[in-house]
Order: C-alpha cells, then sequence, then structure tokens
C-alpha cells in the first residue's frame, strides 16, 4: 500500500520536471534564435530607412549597384554597365562596401 502511494509522489514530481525542462528549452530558443533574429531584423530595417544616393548597395538577389535615387518604397541603383534599375528598398540585402571589407584577400 506503502508504495503505491511513493509512486503517485514521484509521478506528479516528474510532470514538474518536464514543464521546467520545455520552459528551459524555450528559453535557449529564444536567446540562441529568436533574439538574434530580432536583432538582425531591425538592423536591415534601420540600413535601408537610411540610405542614401551614392550608397553602393547588394540586392537580395545578389546585384552590385551604386543607388541612383531613393524614393518613399523604391530605389534606383546603377550597376557596373551603366544600366539603372529599379527595386523595392525591401530588395536590399547590405551595403556593399561591408560585404567587401568582410571577404577575405
Amino acid at each position: 500500500m506503502m508504495n503505491m502511494y511513493l509512486l503517485q509522489a514521484a509521478g506528479g514530481g516528474s510532470s514538474w520536471m518536464t514543464m521546467a525542462m520545455f520552459g528551459g528549452i524555450f528559453v535557449v530558443m529564444y536567446f540562441f534564435m529568436i533574439r538574434p533574429q530580432q536583432k538582425k531584423q531591425k538592423e536591415l530595417k534601420k540600413f535601408r530607412e537610411n540610405i542614401k544616393e551614392g550608397d553602393q548597395i547588394i540586392t537580395i538577389g545578389g546585384a552590385y549597384g551604386t543607388i541612383a535615387k531613393v524614393e518613399e518604397k523604391t530605389i534606383v541603383i546603377t550597376v557596373e554597365s551603366g544600366a539603372k534599375i529599379r527595386f523595392e528598398k525591401s530588395a536590399i540585402s547590405m551595403d556593399a562596401n561591408s560585404q567587401m571589407a568582410n571577404q577575405p584577400k
């Protein structure tokens, strides 16, 4: 009879341990995956809002160019051949100067 009560008590404690383990996993996922992604998105949004004519950029598709004109939702970039192409601001990936600085020589 006493063994049955001990088994029930042990079973109740394991459910709290399981909940604590899931909570710990969520906290770890937040700090190592979700939070850095949110920070990166904020930095990218700030970069896109602060671009100006003459900045060298890289688009999401990999096109390198210099900004010729900035409009509310779009930009016009000049590519190497001299052609001008219009893109949505959301298509800007990064600053080309920072990309060049990070490449190994």
